[in-house]
This record gives structure tokens, sequence and C-alpha cells, in this order.
């Protein structure tokens, strides 16, 4: 039977770890813990685990591509790629324990190198099923030597040779717990994120001060059902917008907080705040029109809908 290691890469995390290294007890053949140099108990904690316990400095820039130590230093077929504040639950233990166990007789599964698991969300304390953050796929399982993060990218994404397919069951992610964890992520998420759009070849336009955050707020909470999620989803979809708000700043920033000078500043912010509404009125439409039953009602709205479409065509 193929043998499983366990990979999990933390940074100050003795609050999360332990509840994490109790759910893959069952299902780790090794496990092996890369501490970022913590200023907590993590190495501690771990170490009653584990003798497979490695330190490296921390690089806030470069979080996953981090894992790689980890994933050299693993002896096992398989690898599984875990952060501290997920959970193995037993029937994914079960699932993935089954998986490997198959001879890889048949040409199909000789050529699967990875699986992508899901991944429920538990942020400010619900499960939440908005498309955003479910089933939220993580490619996370994948046989050494197949797989890793590619340093040469701006957004780190584990990458695995040949073919991938899908789990079933999930990974529990204790993902944000509170505001404030929230906001001391952002700095970092953001500024890989800026740093992408720079390399991809950004320029600023100023009108983007806007559209970034609309843009993101009617796509997590309409076209991805935040509104599904009552306060929850509202939150988190303003955040989300508050978040894309901070990368076009710093995407500014890096130009050097440059001036504009437009003559028609004024002019093209009020075209823009009018094509706004227009966008918000559309969403709002959208949504109602899912839960209407009454046809009559539901045509009004479409042809509503219709007209304010062709508005923002012509904004």
């Amino acid at each position: 039977m193929n043998k499983l290691s366990v990979v999990i890469s933390a940074y100050n995390e003795e609050k999360n770890i332990k509840d994490c290294l109790d759910s893959i007890k069952n299902l780790a053949d090794e496990i092996v813990v890369v501490d970022n140099l913590s200023a907590d108990k993590t190495a501690e904690i771990a170490r009653n685990y584990t003798k497979k316990v490695f330190e490296q400095k921390n690089d806030p820039k470069n979080i996953d591509l981090q894992k790689n130590l980890g994933f050299s230093r693993a002896s096992g077929d398989w690898i599984l790629s875990l952060d501290a504040d997920e959970r193995a639950t037993p029937e994914l233990t079960r699932e993935i324990k089954s998986v490997l166990s198959q001879k890889p007789t048949a040409k199909s599964q000789q050529s699967i190198n990875g699986y992508w698991l899901p991944r429920k969300n538990i942020i400010f304390g619900k499960w939440i099923k908005s498309e955003m953050w479910w089933p939220d796929y993580q490619l996370k399982l994948f046989q050494k030597g197949k797989g890793g993060f590619d340093k040469n990218q701006v957004h780190r994404a584990l990458r695995v040779q040949g073919e991938t397919e899908k789990l079933e069951n999930f990974l529990i992610h204790n993902n944000y717990v509170s505001i404030s964890q929230y906001i001391e992520k952002l700095n970092n998420y953001t500024n890989i994120e800026a740093e992408s759009l720079a390399a991809s070849g950004y320029r600023v336009n100023w009108l983007d001060a806007l559209r970034f955050p609309v843009d993101d707020f009617l796509k997590t909470f309409f076209l991805q059902k935040g509104y599904k999620e009552g306060l929850h989803g509202l939150i988190l979809s303003l955040l989300q917008a508050f978040y894309m708000e901070i990368v076009f700043a710093k995407l500014w920033e890096r130009e050097g907080f440059k001036e504009i000078e437009d003559a028609d500043f004024q002019k093209k912010l009020m075209k823009e705040a009018k094509a706004i509404r227009n966008k918000f009125k559309y969403w709002f439409l959208s949504s109602t029109i899912k839960v209407t039953k009454n046809p009559f009602k539901k045509i009004l709205l479409r042809v509503t809908r219709k007209i304010t479409s062709q508005k923002l065509k012509n904004s």
C-alpha cells in the first residue's frame, strides 16, 4: 500500500496546530511540519506528534512556496499538503485511504498524480456556502515528485504533473475567525494581488478606484450568491470590496502616487456613478427575478432589466 506523508507549514499557529495534527493521526504514515520560526509554541506542540519538524525563516510573500521544503523532506509515496487551520474529517480520511490503496492496474489510474479536495470554509463562525467559498476545491494530494509550488509564479498555486481528479469528501477550513484576523492577513494578500496585476502589465486608471471595489462586491454578493448568507454574505462582500480598494491603492502607490490631471474629472466621476447605479439595479433585478413566483411580475422585471442593461452598454 502507498505510504502517505502529511506536510504542514505553519507560523505562530499554536492555537490551531494541535487540532490539525489530531485530525490526521489516523491518516498519515508520516507527519512533516515546517515551522517558519514561530515565536510561540507551534514547534513545541508539533514535536509531540513527529520528529520531523524543520525550521526555516518566515517569508510572508512566499507562504505557499515555503511548503516545498516539507515536500522535499517527506518520504511517503504520496503527500497531503495542509495548513494549520485545516482539518481532515473521518470521511475524508477513509476516502484518501481507499484511493491510495487501489493498485494502479488500469491505464486511467496510472495517470492520476493528484487530487482536488473540497473545503468547508468556516468564516466568522458560520459555514459559508456561497460560490466564492464552496466547494472551494484545492489541489492538496499528489504523488511525491510530481507536484510543488513554482517560485516563478506571482500567484502561488500547487502544480502537479499529469492528470488530476476530485475527491468527494471535504476538508474543514477554519478560515477567518475574527475581523482583526482578516485585516491582519489583508495586508500581505493585497501585496501579492497588486504585484500580480503589476506584473501582468496593469497601469493605474483612476476610475478603477471605483470599479475595482464595486465590481468585486457585485461579483461576490450577487453573481456568487453571497446574498444567500444574510449578514455574513453582506459583510464578506463589503470586506472583499475593501480588499480590492486596497489593491488599487497599492498599485497607485507603486506608480508613485501620481497626480491625476483631468479637466473632466468631476464629469467623468458623475458618469461613473450613474453606471455604478445601473450595475446595482441590474443585479438587484436579476436576483429578484430568481425568487419571484408571479409570472407577470417576472415579465415586468425582465423588461426593466433589459432597459437597464442597455443603459449600461451606452454608459
